[in-house]
Order: C-alpha cells, then structure tokens, then sequence
C-alpha cells in the first residue's frame, strides 16, 4: 500500500509506446478534483504522456500541448480536464494574475506541466510526477502527496 511520503515509485519507460500506455494506466486511476504535475526537461515526454492520458479518458481529436495556449480545455463525460504549461511563465505573478485558480474545483482534474514555474502559487498536487531520461528511454517517478493520490497510485498498474 502506498502512503504519502517522500519516496517515488518508479517506472522505466523504454519509448514512446510505453510512455503514452503510462499515462493511459494512470488515467483509469483518477478522480475528479485531484492536481497532477509534471515535471521533467524538455523533450522528456511530458507533452507524449499527456496525450497517453487523454486518449484513455476518451479525448478524440488533435491532441497538443498547451505551451503556447497556456491551458487546453477538454470535457469528456461530465469530467473536466484541463491540462496546463507554464513554460513561458517569467515568474509565479503571471499565475495569479492569469486567472487559472478557477478551474482548480472539485468536478476537474489539473494536469500541469512546468509546475515550478508558479513556484508555490499552485494548490497541492494529488501526485507529482517526473520524467527523466534514462539511457534510451525514460524513468517515471510518482509521487503521492495527498490521501486521493495514495489511492490512485495503488490502482496504477505500474506501481507493482
């Protein structure tokens, strides 16, 4: 069983394929209201498991990252989802000022890429997550930070 504490699981994602079925895994093991991020370098796979993520929720369409939008919208079903990058964010201000608090409630769910570039502005995540290269693929670290993200991460299939 899973508790919350510092200690990541960790996955190794060996390509692409893993990677978006990680985040199709995960999907299933989500509930309305939780806060996602995802950190990792760039070109690490965050955009590739996102999509893994939405697909599973039943997003169709042309799925791409919000790093210019700032946020993509997606309702499926009676789930809200919003999927966030805060690359281009110069500093946490630009958070406060964007209006983004709003759509962290209770009927969504908030992925959000570049967490750190709200520093602390941000509510506290269900489950941090981080891609990390790892010789030719990846390594998925999760990390439960709340009772809903224990949870989930014992339904991850990838958590063995």
């Amino acid at each position: 069983m899973h508790v919350l504490n510092d200690t990541p699981t960790v996955c190794f994602l060996p390509d692409e394929a893993a990677t978006l079925a990680a985040g199709a895994a995960l999907a299933g093991c989500l509930q309305p209201g939780m806060v996602l991020t995802l950190q990792g370098d760039l070109g690490a796979g965050k955009t590739t498991f996102s999509r893994g993520l939405l697909r599973a929720l039943g997003v169709t369409g042309r799925i791409k990252s919000p790093s210019y939008s700032l946020v993509e919208p997606y309702v499926v079903s009676n789930l809200y989802l919003y999927h966030f990058d805060f690359y281009r964010f110069e500093d946490a201000e630009e958070w406060q000022e964007s209006g983004f608090r709003e759509y962290f409630h209770a009927d969504s769910i908030c992925l959000v890429e570049w967490p750190e570039k709200a520093a602390g502005s941000l509510p506290e995540p269900d489950l941090a997550l981080r891609l990390n290269w790892s010789g030719e693929g990846r390594e998925l670290q999760v990390r439960a930070l709340s009772p809903a993200g224990a949870a989930c991460l014992n339904r991850f299939p990838l958590a063995g």
